[in-house]
């Protein structure tokens, strides 16, 4: 039990590395109790859905789309980021960038976590469903909740590190293009690493 607790930690760990930046800079942002909850119950959520997808994919119950096309998902954070670009400078003394995550297509802030962190799970699929076909029935339920403990553990990091000082000035003072730059490119880079861009420029 204490090897599956391990490996569980170290895939969940490979995969989730990728969120470490977006959630500094969300945690960030944060002013008011109800913003902060919003931001947890979507990185939970985000990842009990890729959890369970992977699952169902591993047991033979779904069939997972090619990787291309999950790879779309990055049009998400492009979209928020562009969003973000244009309406941040129109409105910079009205708008902070959680309000205007939560508003249009998004109405609860948790709902754009929760596209964000499922824009990102190609990678995680690609983990996560082998990793499955390898445990047992005892095996899956341990493997669920140390998910979901590191869940925690990757936010509470999270946000300690968004509440250093050094950290929080420089992202305070450069919020207005640091934040739409790191959706877009994180947007981007989902593409291009699921090859989304090959598969349509070459047909």
């Amino acid at each position: 039990m204490g090897v599956t607790i391990l490996t569980a930690i170290a895939a969940y760990v490979a995969t989730a590395i990728d969120y470490l930046v977006l959630l500094i800079i969300l945690f960030s942002q944060t002013i008011k109790k109800n913003q902060l909850k919003h931001i947890v119950i979507g990185q939970y959520l985000g990842t009990a859905i890729i959890i369970s997808v992977s699952l169902l994919a591993a047991l033979g119950t779904i069939f997972i789309p090619q990787q291309w096309i999950v790879g779309l998902l990055g049009l998400v954070p492009i979209y928020l980021g562009v969003k973000i670009w244009v309406k941040g400078g129109e409105e910079a003394e009205e708008s902070d960038i959680l309000s205007l995550l939560s508003s249009g297509r998004f109405k609860q802030l948790f709902l754009t976590v929760t596209f964000i962190v499922l824009a990102s799970s190609a990678d995680d699929f690609a983990v996560y469903i082998p990793y499955f076909t390898t445990l047992d029935m005892i095996e899956i339920p341990v493997v669920a909740i140390v998910f979901f403990i590191m869940v925690g553990v990757l936010c509470y990091v999270s946000y300690r590190l968004a509440n250093v000082r050094l950290i929080s000035e420089k992202i305070e003072k450069y919020e207005r293009w640091l934040v739409p730059v790191v959706f877009i490119g994180l947007g981007v880079y989902i593409m291009v690493e699921n090859g989304v861009f090959h598969v349509l420029f070459s047909s």
